[in-house]
C-alpha cells in the first residue's frame, strides 16, 4: 500500500510513488528484523548494503551523472519512510546524505566528477567531526600535516556515526595552514580504526563510535577548506533528524495499532470488550496517528524551504541566496521543538493504549523513546525558540553552523 492509501498524505511529487517504490521492499525487510536486531544488537551491515545496491545514497545525485536526481522534499520523504522500517540506519545514513549535499552544490568540474562517479558507483561516506574531552568550539586537534612528501591525518574522533558501514569517511581538521576543513580518507585506509563503542541508551545501531587516524594517508584533492562547504549544511542536517523523527512516529502509530488489534485480554473497567472495542484505547492510537501525520507534513514543508536554499546557490545572486539559507534555518528551528514534542509524547502514551506486558523487553517498544530522545539531544531544541525569537523580535540572522567544545580554548 502507498502512503496515500495508509492515509499519511502523498509524496512531494507525481513521480514520487514511482521513485520511492523500488526501496520500499528493502524498508519492508529492514523492518521486519528491527526488533531482532535492537534486542541483539546486531548492526544492520546486510540492510544499508541493500540500500546502496538499489542506489539509495546516490538518490541527489543528478540523473546525466548516474543518479536519481531526486529533489529535496522527495528525499526527505523517502526518509521518514526509511525511518518507519528502522531509525538507527536513517542516522547511520545522515553523514552520507549531508556529503552528498555538498558534492551536489558544486560546480562542474573535476572535483565534482570525481566524487559523483563514486557515489554513483555505490560509494558511501561516514562522519567524523566531534571531538571530546578538552577540544576547542573554535578549531580541531584532528589535523592534516607533511610527511615524506606527502599528506597525512592524525587525532581521533568520537560519534563517528555510520563511518563503520562507509567507504569513506568525511573528516572535520585543522588543514596545514591552520585553517578548519575537512577531508575524506578511505575507511580501510592504513592507520584508520573504528571501534564501535557508541555507549547511549538510544540509536544503539548507528555504530557512532570511536575513529582514530594514525599517519592516515590524504589526496591533496580530497582537502576542503570550510568556506567552499555548502551554506545550507545546518538546514539540511537538522532536516534529516526531523525526518528521522517523524518516521519514528509513523512506526510507534503502526505498532501500537497492530498491538491493540492483536490484543485478546481485556480490564474488567474497560470502556469496550475488548482494546479494538475500546473507544478510550481507539483514541490513544488517534493520537499517534496525528502525530504522526503533523510531523510528517512539518518535514516536507521544511523541506521546501530546504530545497529553494539549495536551488538559490545556482541563481548567481548573492543576496537572494543568503536569504534563502537564513530562512530555511529558520523554518528547520522553527520546525524543532513542535515535532520533538509530538514525537515524544507519543513515545510515552503508546503505552496507555497497552497493558504492562507492552513493556516486556522482547517488545522492545521502549526503543523508540530512547531512539527519539537520543536524536532530539544531537542539537538542543531548547536553544530553537529563542533564535527563532530573536529573528522575529529583532531580525537576527540564525546561526548557520554550531560546534561543541570548550569556549574560548
Amino acid at each position: 500500500m502507498s502512503p496515500i492509501d495508509r492515509g499519511w498524505g502523498e509524496g512531494p511529487s507525481e513521480r514520487y510513488e514511482t521513485l520511492a517504490g523500488r526501496f520500499r521492499p528493502i524498508f519492508a525487510e529492514i523492518a521486519a528484523g528491527a526488533v531482532t536486531r535492537e534486542l541483539t544488537r546486531g548492526l544492520p551491515v546486510a540492510e544499508i548494503d541493500a540500500l546502496r545496491k538499489a542506489g539509495l545514497g546516490a538518490l541527489r545525485v543528478p540523473e546525466a551523472e548516474g543518479g536519481a536526481g531526486a529533489t529535496l522534499p522527495e528525499l526527505f520523504a523517502i526518509l521518514i519512510e526509511l525511518s518507519a522500517a528502522d531509525s538507527n540506519i536513517t542516522q547511520a545514513l545522515r553523514g552520507h546524505f549531508g556529503f552528498v549535499e555538498d558534492v551536489v552544490s558544486k560546480a562542474p568540474g573535476e572535483d565534482r566528477k570525481r566524487w559523483t562517479e563514486r557515489l554513483a558507483a555505490g560509494d558511501l561516506i561516514g562522519n567524523a567531526w566531534t571531538e571530546i574531552g578538552q577540544a576547542s568550539q573554535d578549531g580541531f586537534s584532528t589535523k592534516v600535516s607533511e610527511a615524506n612528501g606527502g599528506l597525512v591525518l592524525n587525532g581521533a574522533k568520537y560519534y563517528t556515526t555510520g563511518s563503520l558501514y562507509a567507504d569513506w569517511i568525511d573528516v572535520g581538521v585543522a588543514t596545514p595552514s591552520g585553517d578548519g576543513g575537512t577531508v575524506q580518507v578511505r575507511r580501510n585506509a592504513p592507520g584508520v580504526e573504528v571501534v564501535d563503542d557508541w555507549d547511549g541508551f538510544g540509536q544503539i545501531l548507528t555504530a557512532s563510535g570511536t575513529t582514530t587516524f594514525r599517519d592516515a594517508p590524504v589526496d591533496p584533492a580530497d582537502l576542503v577548506v570550510d568556506e567552499d562547504k555548502f551554506r545550507y549544511g545546518a538546514a539540511f542536517y537538522q532536516t534529516v533528524h526531523l525526518a528521522t523523527l517523524a518516521g519514528l512516529a509513523r512506526a510507534i502509530a503502526d505498532e501500537t495499532a497492530a498491538a491493540v488489534a492483536a490484543r485478546k485480554r481485556n480490564y474488567t473497567n474497560a470502556a469496550g470488550p475488548t482494546s479494538a472495542q475500546d473507544p478510550q484505547v481507539l483514541q490513544v492510537v488517534g493520537r499517534l496517528r496525528g502525530n504522526a501525520y503533523v510531523a510528517s507534513a512539518i518535514v516536507l514543508q521544511v523541506a521546501r524551504a530546504v530545497e529553494r536554499a539549495f536551488q538559490a546557490h545556482f541563481a548567481g545572486d548573492e543576496a537572494a541566496e543568503e536569504r534563502a539559507n537564513a530562512i530555511a534555518e529558520i523554518e528547520t528551528s522553527q520546525a524543532v521543538t513542535v515535532l520533538t514534542s509530538l514525537v515524544l509524547e507519543s513515545s510515552t502514551i503508546l503505552f496507555d493504549a497497552l497493558g504492562a506486558s507492552a513493556t516486556k523487553k522482547p517488545n522492545a517498544l521502549d526503543r523508540h523513546w530512547r531512539n527519539a530522545r537520543t536524536l532530539s539531544s544531537h542539537n538542543p531544541r531548547i536553544y530553537k525558540d529563542r533564535i527563532v525569537g530573536d529573528f522575529a523580535v529583532n531580525g537576527t540572522p540564525p546561526p548557520y553552523q554550531w560546534r561543541i567544545g570548550l569556549a574560548g580554548t
